[in-house]
């Protein structure tokens, strides 16, 4: 799978977002003018010790990474949508793109995606999510649809054992 961010803009989003992606092996892409320098603190930290095991690629605009990835299927997550997450059926190498945290994925690109937009259902008139908890939400539905292949499935604990 990957992530895709349109111009983040807050650094501990970004981090916490990469550290997602380190732990279900899928690549995060980063399309500027991005918020924050790479080499930010607040972006290593919520990002831990992972940042360096994250495969990640950065591109100069929209039109650079559509470029780079001409048969690419691209999911956008949008409060602006008509159908939610689950609605949709993922597949292995979709990019799941996300908007800044100030204004979102432009509408101009919605327009030319607009069948593979998707949205969270939420509560009464609230804007939006988190930026990092949306992405979590919507890759973890669609790792779910994968089957979540490769992953550990078990949990174990650290001073007791399941079998008490």
């Amino acid at each position: 799978m990957n992530i895709v961010l349109h111009q983040p803009e807050i650094p501990q989003n970004t981090g916490n977002i990469g550290r997602t992606c380190v732990a279900t092996n899928t690549a995060l892409h980063l399309i500027r003018p991005l918020g924050f320098d790479t080499s930010d603190k607040s972006l290593k930290r919520a990002g831990m010790d992972y940042w360096k095991d994250l495969e990640v690629y950065y591109y100069d605009n929209f039109c650079d990474f559509v470029t780079k990835h001409p048969e690419a299927r691209i999911i956008m997550a949008t409060t602006k949508a008509r159908k939610t997450y689950c609605d949709i059926e993922y597949k292995e190498n979709d990019f799941i793109m996300f908007g800044s945290e100030g204004s979102g994925i432009p509408e101009e690109i919605l327009l030319k995606y607009k069948e593979n937009c998707v949205r969270i259902p939420m509560m009464g008139d609230y804007r939006s999510l988190n930026l990092s908890n949306s992405a979590a939400i919507v890759l973890y539905e669609a790792l779910r649809q994968q089957g979540f292949k490769g992953f550990n499935m078990q949990g174990d604990l650290h001073r007791h054992s399941w079998d008490e």
